[in-house]
């Protein structure tokens, strides 16, 4: 066929045309997503804090001011709600193989281990000391129709996240998922994140005039359908397990099963109200605990969906955020909001490991994990921009705080937990108590 005659048939095709717009914003995004991560690794980060970079220079911080007309060619406003969709299935469907990789059984002696403990400790002094930062700048930053606890409350609930997605890849990329370090902060991570969307709903009712109550029905209904994925779907799934066994590999009647099952779960929590991530990291917990069964699952889906799907989630993002909002004003707010976001998250995390009586090594290197706020906070931030809770320039602050704040949390993690010890710790073998001594900053190598 001539080319005149495809440019026609563009024309005249709607569905064409919109696969002429997608196509090409989507194969930009994994370009810049691989070389973004390809330079964070040389840089000793995480790639997922290369894509989130990434993707804020493919917004109108970096791409959109150099070259506006070229941004909106290459990402038309057509293109981006297929892109959201794909980015929504992607992070869904790898927070589901992250809750289907982890075996909480593996070791007797994670029981007395209780996440909650980690996940209050973080959450709550981040929440307290954002909010006194909060309250001491509304005056200056807040909007008019928004009251001063509700500004205070919306900026401690920003810092009290753990980017669940971000933690998960820096543990899975280290092969840790598994240890009971690993276990205990990805489930920590996603209590802390549960907490602040039902602290959101309860905050964007309250701006509404609806009132609080207004947000009890989705906690009720949250608490349900963990529930009853986690007590009565699972018993349905066991059968999986003992396909797997006899085939040695997921069928592709198995194979719908496990993709339908997160799908449908994170609609089912988009629809209560908390974030389909959530849906999805439920609906791994509830597949069988069977080792053959989790390795074939991993096998088959991780790479496909961590490298296809999940970079449109951290580049799709960042085209919202616009960094140029950061003004002079809005600089001593910055240093508040990170050094109490940085103080809560670290410390309280820290202290928590030791009080489960894990190594000091191990609570700094929980502590730095723990403050990697990612893409998650940006969503809930990019929530209370739109519900008039903020102004652009608190946004744009809370974006650098996510930036700095994760770049930090992997060389903590490595200050407190070299190599030789990271192997160990992979292994499943306990990290010794250092000496009070080698608490000291020089020998934290």
């Amino acid at each position: 066929m001539p080319m005149q005659d495809h440019v026609s048939l563009a024309a005249s095709d709607t569905n064409l045309e919109l696969a002429l717009d997608v196509l090409p914003a989507l194969a930009v995004i994994l370009l810049t997503a691989a070389v973004a991560g390809r330079l964070a690794a040389m840089l000793g980060q995480p790639r997922v804090l290369g894509e989130i970079v990434g993707g804020i220079m493919l917004g109108p911080t970096l791409f959109g001011w150099l070259a506006p007309d070229l941004q909106a060619d290459v990402f038309p406003a057509d293109a981006r709600p297929v892109l959201y969709v794909l980015s929504t299935i992607g992070l869904t469907l790898y927070m589901f193989l992250v809750g289907a990789g982890l075996d909480p059984g593996r070791h007797e002696s994670d029981r007395k281990h209780h996440p909650a403990v980690l996940a209050a400790s973080g959450f709550l002094p981040s929440l307290v000391l954002g909010g006194l930062v909060g309250l001491l700048m509304w005056d200056d930053l807040s909007r008019e129709d928004v009251g001063r606890w509700e500004f205070a409350l919306f900026v401690g609930g920003a810092l009290s996240l753990t980017a669940l997605p971000m933690l998960a890849r820096m543990l899975y990329e280290r092969g840790l998922q598994n240890s009971r370090l690993g276990r205990l902060s990805l489930v920590a991570a996603s209590i802390d994140d549960a907490a602040a969307w039902c602290f959101l709903a309860v905050l964007t009712a309250v701006h509404a005039g609806s009132g609080a109550a207004d947000a009890l029905p989705m906690i009720g209904y949250s608490l349900l359908f963990t529930a009853v994925m986690l007590f009565g779907v699972n018993r349905l799934l066991r059968p999986l397990a003992r396909h797997v066994g006899r085939q040695g590999t997921l069928s592709p009647g198995v194979m719908y099963v496990v993709v339908i099952v997160p799908l449908v779960c994170g609609y089912l929590t988009d629809l209560i109200g908390i974030y389909s991530v959530f849906g999805g990291f439920i609906a791994g917990l509830a597949m069988p605990r069977d080792p053959r069964f989790r390795q074939a699952l991993h096998s088959r889906m991780m790479d496909t969906v961590s490298t296809l799907l999940l970079p449109v989630f951290f580049c799709l993002s960042g085209l919202t955020t616009d960094l140029r909002g950061i003004s002079a004003d809005s600089l001593l707010f910055g240093v508040a909001v990170l050094l109490a976001g940085f103080a809560g998250k670290y410390f309280g995390s820290t202290l928590a490991m030791r009080t489960l009586r894990f190594s000091w090594r191990e609570a700094f290197a929980v502590g730095g994990l723990m403050n990697a706020r990612g893409m998650m906070i940006l969503i809930f931030i990019n929530i209370g921009l739109a519900q008039g809770l903020i102004t652009k320039p608190v946004f744009s602050v809370l974006v650098v705080v996510a930036v700095v704040t994760s770049a930090a949390a992997l060389p903590l993690y490595r200050r407190a937990l070299p190599k030789r010890l990271e192997t160990q710790l992979g292994s499943g073998a306990p990290i010794p108590a250092p000496a009070p001594r080698s608490l000291a900053p020089t020998d934290m190598r």
